[in-house]
């Protein structure tokens, strides 16, 4: 993909925004800003799914009014046209892909909530971790704008690999580990894959958090052991990192 001069020194700022201390929600405000920069795009919305309460939550949004946001999350949200088939997509896709033009823009979500705002061409991205939306990222230009290309899906669909990436590691650090059964989750997993009860230990200990020096500690064995487990684990499960273990045993 040919990017121009300003595109790639954006990109470049993403991809360092991308490994900085932020925690999920300022993450997404920052790659927010600066994609509505590379893609000339002037609205955006983020949300994460709760499965639970089966609603959108924990909203970050730029150059779009409160209130009328507060009508999406309370009623909008519930009578949707688009999101629900964009959720469902794992690539980036223009909502024009999922609904003709002059459909939409005779339906309530467009006329009474979108329009308020000036939305007018949109765009999503929904990242996944396992089977769980873990953010997205809800792209709009105005009336006066084109709508986005094929070329715009192709640099937010390759942004978004690392933005889920940087998503998932922030998650993992924020989840609340001590209200989670951890043992119980390898226990689950590790059934599958044929753990060893020390290998789940040493499993339940790496989602944890725990180096592999404080795993010697804690179960008097060696590092070298240790670390030979920890290969062990990660062959079984088919990861290469800490984070891919994480992920496979608290979302999968």
């Amino acid at each position: 993909m040919n990017l121009s001069h300003k595109e790639t020194a954006i990109v470049f700022r993403i991809m360092r925004e991308l490994t900085a201390d932020h925690g999920s929600a300022e993450l997404r405000r920052v790659i927010g800003e600066l994609l509505l920069e590379l893609m000339d795009a002037q609205y955006i919305a983020s949300y994460v799914w709760d499965p639970e309460q089966r609603c959108f939550v924990d909203r970050v949004s730029i150059n779009m009014d409160d209130a009328n946001l507060g009508n999406y999350e309370r009623y909008f949200q519930f009578h949707d046209p688009i999101t629900p088939a964009l959720q469902r997509r794992r690539t980036a896709t223009c909502v024009s892909e999922i609904i003709e033009r002059p459909r939409f823009e005779r339906t309530a979500f467009f006329n009474d909530f979108l329009t308020r705002d000036g939305l007018h061409f949109g765009v999503n991205f929904y990242a996944y971790a396992g089977g769980h939306n873990i953010g997205d990222l809800r792209i709009w230009r105005g009336r006066h704008k084109e709508d986005f290309s094929k070329r715009d899906v192709e640099i937010l669909d390759a942004i978004g690999v690392a933005f889920t990436q940087a998503l998932l590691q922030r998650r993992l650090v924020e989840l609340p580990r001590g209200q989670i059964d951890v043992s119980a989750r390898v226990e689950r997993c590790g059934q599958s894959v044929a753990l060893t009860p020390r290998q789940k230990e040493i499993a339940a200990a790496i989602v944890r958090g725990c180096s592999d020096r404080t795993i010697a500690d804690e179960l008097c064995i060696s590092l070298p052991t240790v670390r030979t487990h920890v290969q062990s684990i990660y062959q079984k499960f088919g990861v290469s990192s800490r984070t891919q273990l994480a992920r496979q045993v608290l979302f999968n």
